[in-house]
């Protein structure tokens, strides 16, 4: 028997303006009157800066001003090349590749909310007729599950940060979500299109990421397919693989043609292959710390989705379940797991755990209501008496720490921020008396205050910390300091141990010449120390002919210490 019995009025889904103002709030701050942080986010950055002012070799070969990225694939960093091409101009670079970030963001939250409307409106998944009538209909049931897989989706954690930088894997979640959005049309409806749709999502998967989570996926769907949809077991062999592999075999074979001799289509392989390892007991530590914070709040709801349906293997379940365990087991054989390599775990959870909501119990509702309304208030109240003592030094511990953090900084007062800051905070106020005071019957009543805080505490931290984090976590003030030391004739910079991050932000924010493969020894040399803060930790010993023209760090980092030097015979 199906574990869902509701009447109609549950199933009021959100207003569309509603859905797209909150999706608005989430992705926009941070766009702009933002540096490239020192992260993914400013490598990404650099792979798409150098594309958009290379040449035909910067954009087949992903590389940061001549340093070779062999384990990144290209597509998120053409779309931001293009995106610098057509609007860096106007916007500058930095915020025209930002804008990267919006459209794989629509991509993704498009596809999960379409995923759970097909899922939701098959019959399998309908709630039970009630004896009298009134029981929804299919399509708003559908809509409404759809409205409660994108609210959570946007309450993971995990997401968050992620979504936000310039980097592959705002792409690769997104990615994800519309390859789970074109399975679920497939065996929803067996057909030529569907699975053409399939093969063009996997192939786009591999040029962003790598074969290894969409041949993950596809090994999924195919014993899926053979075990229980063998109508669309036709349209994986024969549509779908061939399609998956266009692209990315016209990618390796541009690069043979145009670049001969060029090893970045081997070196690309061979990080590809090396992405994977036998399973080790840390790979499960990893996971069992990591997902349990990075997927909140959609594991719980996933699991007792799991558990409520057992009895029923539903295509959301089967299709949902069978892809996330597929990118577990991917996990486990992982040679070293990443943080952001379980992003791609993200969109089935999230349309796994919207199946779960219309059989959650009234106390579990109320226990991540109550959580999430402690929690999220706690935080913002926090983000705002720290942007407090950071504007007025009371109170005077907590502002020392704000500095002590960021030495030299100098705080700012934006009224416009501000305004926006305060207005989102009294959203969040009417959210909770609405929320709390109503007490709506609509499915997604369990997570939109958990969305609507996570939007919240980011929103807040966009504005009003918008400048201390930039100050923190930019190269801005060391790549100017470095700037004013330039010879005015050098050729070119060659470096020692400097990290790719500190590359790109050197190339745009410091304007270096960075040495290219083939050239011939430069007349500067950078040269990065890290870890220094460690006990017994030294500076590197540097041999040759050298005059130093430079040193300096980031206030806010004292780990990073960096050396600008000019050989004195050439």
């Amino acid at each position: 028997m199906k574990p869902v019995r509701l009447p109609a009025a549950a199933t009021l889904a959100l207003p569309r303006w509603g859905l797209i103002a909150l999706c608005l709030l989430y992705i926009l701050p941070g766009i702009l009157r933002r540096d490239p942080w020192k992260t993914d986010d400013a490598a990404g950055f650099g792979i798409m800066w150098t594309m958009a002012h290379g040449s035909m070799a910067d954009w087949l070969s992903p590389n940061i001003v001549g340093l070779a990225m062999p384990n990144e694939a290209p597509l998120a960093f053409w779309i931001g090349a293009l995106l610098i091409k057509l609007f860096g101009w106007l916007l500058t670079d930095a915020v025209a590749a930002r804008i990267s970030t919006l459209v794989f963001f629509a991509l993704g939250a498009a596809a999960v909310w379409r995923t759970a409307f097909v899922l939701g409106r098959r019959n399998e998944a309908q709630p039970l007729k009630l004896a009298f009538g009134g029981q929804p209909a299919a399509i708003d049931y559908g809509r409404t599950l759809a409205d409660g897989a994108l609210l959570i989706y946007l309450a993971c954690l995990g997401l968050l940060l992620r979504s936000h930088e310039t980097a592959t894997p705002a792409l690769h979640v997104s990615l994800v979500a519309t390859t789970f959005y074109t399975a679920a049309c497939l065996f929803d409806r067996p057909n030529a299109r569907a699975a053409v749709g399939l093969g063009i999502s996997l192939g786009m998967l591999v040029l962003a990421r790598g074969w290894t989570v969409p041949l993950a996926l596809f090994v999924a769907m195919l014993v899926l397919a053979v075990a229980r949809y063998r109508e669309s077991l036709r349209g994986l062999l024969i549509i779908t693989t061939p399609v998956t592999l266009v692209m990315p075999l016209l990618w390796l074979l541009a690069l043979r043609t145009l670049l001969p001799g060029s090893e970045v289509a081997d070196a690309w392989l061979a990080a590809n292959l090396k992405l994977l390892s036998v399973p080790r007991l840390s790979n499960v530590s990893f996971l069992a710390k990591t997902l349990v914070w990075y997927s909140w709040p959609a594991w719980p709801i996933a699991a007792w989705a799991v558990w409520a349906w057992r009895a029923q293997a539903t295509l959301h379940v089967t299709l949902t379940v069978s892809g996330i365990l597929a990118l577990i087991l991917l996990s486990l054989l992982a040679n070293s797991p990443k943080d952001h390599e379980l992003l791609a775990l993200l969109p089935p959870l999230a349309v796994l755990a919207t199946f779960g909501l219309p059989t959650l119990k009234r106390g579990a509702i109320n226990a991540i209501d109550w959580f999430s309304v402690m929690t999220l208030s706690a935080i913002a109240g926090f983000i705002w008496l720290g942007w407090i003592a950071k504007q007025t030094g009371w109170p005077p511990k907590l502002a020392g720490n704000v500095f002590k953090l960021a030495p030299g900084f100098q705080p700012e007062f934006n009224v416009f921020a501000l305004v926006i800051a305060l207005a989102t905070s009294v959203g969040w106020l009417l959210l909770l008396r609405w929320r709390l005071g109503r007490r709506p019957s609509v499915l997604w009543r369990a997570v939109v205050l958990s969305t609507g805080g996570l939007v919240l505490c980011w929103l807040l931290l966009m504005t009003l910390w918008l400048p201390w984090l930039n100050y923190a976590q930019s190269y801005a003030s060391v790549a100017g300091e470095m700037r004013q030391h330039l010879p005015a004739d050098y050729r070119c910079v060659d470096t020692n141990d400097l990290g790719s991050a500190q590359r790109a932000s050197f190339a745009y924010l410091g304007e270096l010449r960075f040495s290219r493969p083939g050239d011939a020894r430069c007349d500067l040399l950078l040269v990065q120390d890290d870890g220094l803060r460690k006990r017994g930790a030294q500076m590197k010993k540097i041999e040759g002919d050298l005059t130093l023209l430079w040193q300096g760090r980031r206030p806010a980092d004292r780990h990073e210490f960096y050396r600008l030097y000019q050989r004195n015979s050439r």
